[in-house]
């Protein structure tokens, strides 16, 4: 769950801030450790390194960066998941931890790509589960041959999943589309920004959120990854960050604490579920991922969809945040799982990411584990 700062200062009052000012007056600097790897990357000798240190920008669910790398064979790179960094009860499958994996390896193959350096990737070398990703390798990566680079990876570093809220007063036009469909190579996508499919699919993202939040397990999950203040979120750049004045203000003050955001009771709880859901309700356009099947594979090729779909969104100037909460396939999302599919999908297929767009503002980067913590 995301507060924006609009929101945040409607919920702590004016008050509050003041009488904090002396507080937070040292307290706004932005976490340093943890966006460093934005800076480092491709500042590395091994080729494999520079590689990798691109591909740790890449987006993922609840920001877990589920990814390990062993170095160990010269030209070679294994991927492995993190078991430690699933999200069991939102993402009981896997499933979008598995896109995240190809956002990675796409990501990976362009940063490869941009000097010039070709990638064979194999999936699941030794075999894949669609119940549960486990020890066995991912991908196995091999540096050989040349490519040619790619333009979308120009937009790496200004890559973005925006949660703040969209100008309403500014349309998405159908040539950003358009354009926006051309940029996919595996996967079906399809877009709109109909009055009336926009209005139904806020209605259904809405709707779907509520369920996350209010069901105890799945909000949990979230809620036990808040990184509050800058300290925190240097000492473990993972999960959903919380930094700048107000948030180190109410932090400080207690009024944002995970305790509090867990009582239905408290107005944190209450007003961060207003600004979250009223976030979908600036949606100016949708755009969907599907695949005919839904193997590990399948989804890995969606991740490289996604990665190039959001290089593209940038390209644009237009802001992207994905809505994945419908798509989530636990039971109390059954009903929201089944209407999203029958709206969405052709026969045979499996809807593997949804979002909103729109024109929002400027936001930071997301906080990174280096990639010497992510490589063995």
């Amino acid at each position: 769950m995301t507060l924006t700062r609009r929101k945040t200062l409607a919920l702590i009052g004016g008050g509050v801030v003041l009488a904090a000012t002396a507080t937070t007056m040292t307290l706004t600097k932005a976490p340093e450790k943890a966006l460093a790897p934005w800076a480092a990357a491709g500042q590395y000798d091994d080729p494999r390194m520079r590689a990798l240190s691109w591909a740790i920008l890449a987006p993922n669910p609840h920001n877990r960066q589920p990814w390990m790398a062993d170095l160990a064979t010269p030209d070679e790179i294994t991927l492995y998941v993190d078991t430690n960094r699933l999200l069991p009860h939102t993402d009981p499958f896997n499933r979008q931890i598995t896109i995240g994996l190809g956002c990675f390896l796409e990501t990976l193959r362009m940063a490869a790509a941009e000097e010039g350096r070709g990638t064979q990737i194999s999936l699941f070398p030794e075999g894949e589960d669609p119940q549960a990703l486990d020890q066995r390798p991912v991908a196995r990566i091999r540096f050989a041959g040349s490519a040619d680079p790619d333009p979308l990876f120009a937009h790496v570093l200004a890559r973005r999943s925006n949660k703040e809220p969209y100008d309403t007063r500014r349309a998405v036009p159908d040539q950003a589309l358009t354009q926006l469909n051309s940029s996919v190579r595996h996967s079906r996508i399809a877009s709109s920004n109909a009055p009336e499919h926009v209005a139904d699919m806020r209605q259904l993202s809405h709707d779907a959120l509520l369920v996350e939040i209010e069901t105890p397990h799945s909000y949990k999950e979230s809620v036990d990854l808040f990184r509050i203040g800058r300290r925190e979120v240097d000492a473990n750049p993972d999960g959903i960050d919380f930094t700048g004045p107000l948030f180190e203000a109410m932090h400080r003050t207690g009024l944002m604490t995970r305790e509090a955001a867990l009582d239905t009771s408290s107005t944190m709880y209450s007003e961060g579920v207003k600004a979250v859901l009223a976030n979908t309700d600036t949606a100016m356009a949708h755009v969907w991922i599907a695949t005919q099947g839904n193997s590990r594979s399948n989804q890995i090729r969606a991740g490289y969809d996604w990665m190039r779909l959001n290089l593209a969104t940038t390209s644009l100037g237009l802001s992207i945040q994905p809505l994945s909460q419908a798509l989530q396939e636990y039971p109390e999302m059954a009903a929201h799982y089944a209407e999203i599919h029958e709206r969405l999908a052709q026969p045979g297929e499996t809807v593997q990411m949804f979002a909103r767009l729109g024109y929002g503002p400027e936001v930071p980067p997301s906080p990174r584990w280096g990639v010497g913590a992510k490589t063995t």
